[in-house]
């Protein structure tokens, strides 16, 4: 039987937990000055880092690094969520068309990787995620706030400011997908902090959308079952 495993992701915003039990997978996400979770153990835990480190203690011999993982055409210098991300898309997405796989994570950045059904990366790009682009309006501007409500206007020409700064930032994340993806060559799948926001705002724009909000986490426990010859 596998044993349990869990693994965590410091992010830029947050921590991201899954525990893996049974052939079964449970995810969390906790704020960087929390506590560790219950039942953890950080000797054994499994980890991989995009941002600062929390102030507890990880072992380096634990790490996941980009150059562990095995994707072709996939420079060291790659962000491991995304390296994970394509990981996982191999392995879970349906795709017996073989098309593209587009993997659009929604967080503090929005991160756009591409990879061909071989699992050869082919770019993407980064672009500043929802909540960076509310804050850098509000930390750089007399009037502007972050909006209270994150409701999706449906009008596209808005007199009250807070819902035009929604309307404008959101339409700035969804144009830039729907400029990349076409749905006859490609698979789009959404993960991330705002993946569901953002997939009903595409969904009514595009067809066949896989929303995967634990899709990064999903790659680390593939990878290491992988290292660990169990699957």
């Amino acid at each position: 039987m596998v044993p349990d495993i869990n693994f965590l992701l410091v992010g830029n915003s947050r921590l991201h937990w899954a525990k893996y039990s049974r052939n079964q997978s449970k995810f969390f996400h906790t704020k960087k000055e929390q506590k560790v979770p219950e039942n953890i153990d950080l000797d054994e835990l499994i980890w991989a880092s995009v941002g600062k480190l929390p102030n507890f203690l990880l072992k380096k011999e634990n790490e996941i690094k980009t150059k562990d993982i095995q994707l072709s055409n996939l420079p060291d210098y790659f962000g491991v969520d995304r390296a994970l991300a394509c990981i996982a898309a191999l392995k879970i997405i349906e795709n017996p068309f073989k098309k593209d796989l587009l993997i659009a994570d929604f967080g503090t950045i929005l991160s756009i990787t591409k990879l061909n059904s071989y699992g050869s990366i082919l770019g993407g790009q980064l672009v500043p995620g929802f909540l960076t682009q509310l804050k850098s309006m509000e930390q750089n501007t007399k009037n502007l706030k972050v909006p209270e409500k994150f409701e999706i206007p449906k009008k596209d020409f808005l007199f009250n400011t807070e819902e035009a700064i929604l309307k404008g930032v959101i339409n700035s994340l969804t144009g830039v997908i729907n400029s990349l993806f076409n749905p006859k060559k490609d698979i789009l799948i959404i993960c991330g902090g705002d993946s569901e926001f953002f997939t009903k705002s595409l969904e009514t724009q595009k067809e066949n959308i896989i929303n995967a909000p634990n899709l990064v986490m999903e790659g680390m426990i593939i990878h290491q079952l992988y290292m660990k010859n169990l699957i």
